[in-house]
């Protein structure tokens, strides 16, 4: 294996292996090529909803329950842009942090919120969340389109179903389902 077009500064030395090949590895001038941090702006739209997409998010809750989601994502250094939804299901608009994963964000979002609202009175002690969830990236120049559109859920859904809402999220990301797992 030998690396080609060193930059300038890179220095070169030949090394082997119990094999017998041959290889040139190249050494970069650290100084010159070394990155000093991370920098990453992932905003992301997370939409899921209650198990069998049953009413629970009614308004004696609502505000309360977006509110505790985005403090989640908060102490999860994902800081929330916006939190809304309707009867059964949420959208969530938030930074993604560089040190947690979607997949981490989500378990903890869910599992602190469904403990949560199990305390807030008998109505919601049979509340559970949807086992899968959907996540879209957003561009910078989008995100106050989707606010927008997280504000006007009650709105929207007196046209549309969460299920229509959720297919039209994965025909417009050409994201590839099958019917039968998607609903729990």
């Amino acid at each position: 294996m030998k690396f080609q077009n060193s930059p300038e500064g890179a220095k070169s030395i030949a090394g082997g292996n119990a094999l017998g090949f041959r290889y040139n590895v190249s050494i970069f001038n650290q100084n010159e090529y070394q990155m000093g941090q991370s920098l990453i702006r992932n905003y992301v739209h997370i939409v899921f909803s209650t198990k069998y997409r049953q009413a629970f998010i009614d308004d004696n809750i609502e505000e309360e329950l977006f509110n505790y989601l985005g403090g989640v994502c908060k102490n999860m250094e994902c800081n929330p842009i916006k939190v809304g939804g309707y009867r059964d299901h949420v959208h969530i608009l938030c930074l993604l942090s560089q040190k947690v994963t979607l997949a981490k964000l989500l378990e903890e979002v869910k599992k602190n919120s469904s403990k949560w609202m199990k305390t807030k009175g008998k109505e919601y002690q049979n509340f559970y969340w949807q086992n899968g969830y959907g996540a879209f990236s957003v561009k910078p120049s989008d995100i106050e389109i989707v606010e927008r559109y997280i504000i006007n859920q009650k709105t929207h859904h007196q046209k549309q179903s969460f299920q229509t809402e959720y297919r039209k999220f994965l025909k417009k990301y050409k994201v590839e389902y099958d019917e039968r797992y998607v609903w729990d």
